[in-house]
């Protein structure tokens, strides 16, 4: 158990976070959020102790190990199979290190050539990989994950997020990939405004839970605003008058006592609003028999036809390293096809970000300049609000492309084609270096946008908000796939999870037998269903109880408020005991129902592992 105890820290006059304090409990898996810059990766390092607090103290039991995915890359083993094994403690149950470190490594994407291999000859990708595969292997009782999926592909996140379901231990994840956090974890911490809150359940929930409580907040500021004007007219009318003194007195005590709420300050989203260029005409573009490799004999792409029309959203999915950043280059015209061809429309307007298109920005370059160069028809005005749109508002539209961060350059990127007008944009993992609410927005952007779109990303999210057909890289192939994402998943899957499923049983069983096998399956998996509806049936209940308690509790609050403006005891001791009562069935609700999703997601789990 991991216990955080009155934690500050700032840097100059930035305050972080103030007066911390949570418990990560025995088996609980706890996502962190939080906008870019509110301290989430300080956060770990101060627990991990590389970093210092300004107050506070962090305590773990003694024997405690914590397993944490460094980006600091050293790898002493001769090949990559046996780095991973060198990461295990031996187990009691008898099961071979070198078969459980293959198990780990498979799942996140290494072939069996790969095991043989140097760790040093590995791109800077698998590196990450394999220290990943280390971390979870390591028998760590508390795992701190940042961005753990950024260098895995859509096939190895859906493997980890399997295997982060079925952990054991304790987890403090940090992900932008909002679906990956609440498939995996059990509880949600947000540092916001300085604080922390930590509640049972998903990201929806306790951002529900920050706008009510904001909501609140405004409100009662502006009750208590409005009061106090009217008591200080009430002093400065009678203040003269010897018959009021008593009056004005406790009227002035009044508001001597009562605190002053102050407004909470704005807090910015990024703003996209891709500017389109018309489009006339029936194809955009148009691959025809595609062919390329970067070593002969070995093609990543073979015989590859497809269109792109205004409307379309082409999702290019599949296993790192097979082709997909490639064949954006193809299509943008960066690299020339083996064979085959890529024409495009005269009209069309492409807005290509690449991988490598953030290594091209020009370092001596500020910001604010880096933009203009996409669209020198701009007026400086407005450079400075696409600039300010990316969140460089201000002063930080001058900062040198220098001192930028790798997520702040991919701003820089996005900015420049948000100055220009396009009617096509090609995307290739646009989202890694955004914070959960930017990739919304992204999101939003995209589905909003009348163009065409061709999109290279991990999210699955965005794949099922978006894709309408598919480009997939899978088996050594590639192919189209004429819908979306979720049929995908349904109608053909990937290969490798085709491959992890139990296989089919003998070939020589009765007819007979294989139908008194389908009715058994068919009851269980009836009575399963049954019992997990019931469970998430009482979920919602208490949900529900709890918004309305809360609801309530928030109006006996502010009528709390507005009689101690009053001075009214009266009211106060009448209203009191009804808020307290409020209080303590919310706080028995939260425990009954944090609960009842550990038995639901045990439940959920025994049927994905046991299917029936």
């Amino acid at each position: 158990m991991l216990t955080v105890t009155g934690l500050s820290k700032s840097y100059g006059k930035q305050t972080l976070f103030e007066g911390v304090s949570f418990q990560v409990g025995t088996g609980e898996r706890v996502g962190l959020v939080g906008r870019n810059g509110t301290g989430k990766t300080t956060l770990l390092r101060i627990i991990l102790g590389e970093e210092n607090p300004d107050e506070g103290e962090v305590t773990v039991p003694a024997g405690y190990r914590v397993g944490y995915l460094s980006q600091r890359l050293s790898f002493p083993c001769r090949t990559v199979l046996e780095e991973a094994a060198s990461a295990l403690l031996p187990r009691e149950d008898g099961v071979d290190e070198t078969y459980r470190a293959k198990a780990v490594l498979t799942g996140l994407g290494f072939g069996e050539d790969d095991l043989v291999r140097a760790p040093g000859d590995l791109s800077g990708g698998y590196q990450v990989r394999l220290n990943l595969a280390r971390v979870l292997l390591s028998g760590a009782d508390l795992l701190l994950l940042d961005e753990p999926t950024n260098y895995l592909d859509v096939v190895s996140i859906r493997w980890l997020s399997r295997f982060l379901r079925a952990w054991k231990g304790e987890l403090l994840l940090i992900t932008h990939d909002r679906d990956f956090m609440d498939g995996v974890t059990t509880h949600t911490m947000a540092i916001h405004r300085s604080r922390v809150r930590k509640l049972p359940g998903g990201t929806e929930k306790i951002h529900r839970q920050i706008l009510q409580e904001e909501a609140v907040h405004e409100q009662t500021r502006a009750n208590d605003l409005r009061h106090r004007k009217e008591s200080e007219a009430f002093i400065a009318r009678f203040r003269a008058q010897a018959t009021k003194a008593r009056a004005v007195q406790s009227r002035i005590k009044a508001l001597a006592r009562h605190e002053r709420l102050e407004k909470l300050s704005e807090i910015r989203d990024l703003d996209f609003r891709f500017k389109e260029a018309v489009f006339a005409g029936k194809w955009m573009l148009e691959a025809r028999d595609l062919s390329f490799g970067y070593d002969a004999g070995h093609p990543l792409i073979e015989g590859l036809s497809f269109h792109v029309a205004k409307g379309d959203r082409i999702a290019v999915v599949g296993p790192n390293g097979r082709g997909k950043t490639t064949l954006l280059r193809l299509l943008a015209g960066e690299l020339a096809p083996v064979s085959g061809s890529v024409t495009s429309s005269a009209n069309i307007r492409v807005g290509y970000f690449g991988q490598t298109n953030v290594e091209r920005l020009r370092p001596d370059l500020s910001v604010e300049e880096e933009v203009r160069q996409a669209n020198p028809s701009l007026t400086r005005t407005q450079v400075r609000t696409l600039c300010g749109a990316m969140m460089f508002g201000g002063d930080a539209a001058e900062k040198r492309i220098s001192v930028l961060s790798g997520g702040e350059r991919s701003r820089v990127l996005l900015a420049r084609i948000l100055a220009e007008p396009v009617n096509l944009l090609m995307l290739d993992e646009p989202t890694n270096h955004l914070d959960q609410e930017s990739v919304d927005a992204f999101i939003e952007a995209l589905d909003g946008f009348d163009g065409a779109v061709i999109l290279v990303t991990h999210v699955e999210r965005a794949l099922s908000a978006l894709a309408t057909k598919l480009v997939v890289f899978d088996g050594g192939s590639v192919s189209l796939f004429g819908g979306g994402y979720a049929d995908f998943l349904e109608r053909v899957g990937w290969q490798a999870e085709a491959r992890e499923e139990t296989p089919v049983r003998a070939t020589d069983r009765s007819q007979a037998s294989r139908r008194d096998e389908r009715r058994k399956r068919a009851e269980t998996v009836a009575r399963r269903s049954k019992e997990l509806g019931r469970l998430r049936g009482a979920i919602d209940a208490m949900e529900a109880e709890i918004l309305e308690l809360e609801d309530r509790l928030a109006r006996d609050e502010a009528a709390i408020i507005e009689a101690s403006v009053r001075n009214d005891g009266a009211a106060i001791r009448a209203l009191s005991p009804a808020a307290n009562a409020a209080r303590g069935r919310i706080e028995r609700l939260f425990d009954e129902m944090a609960a009842m999703e550990k038995e639901l997601r045990e439940k959920e789990l025994a049927c994905d592992e046991d299917p029936a």
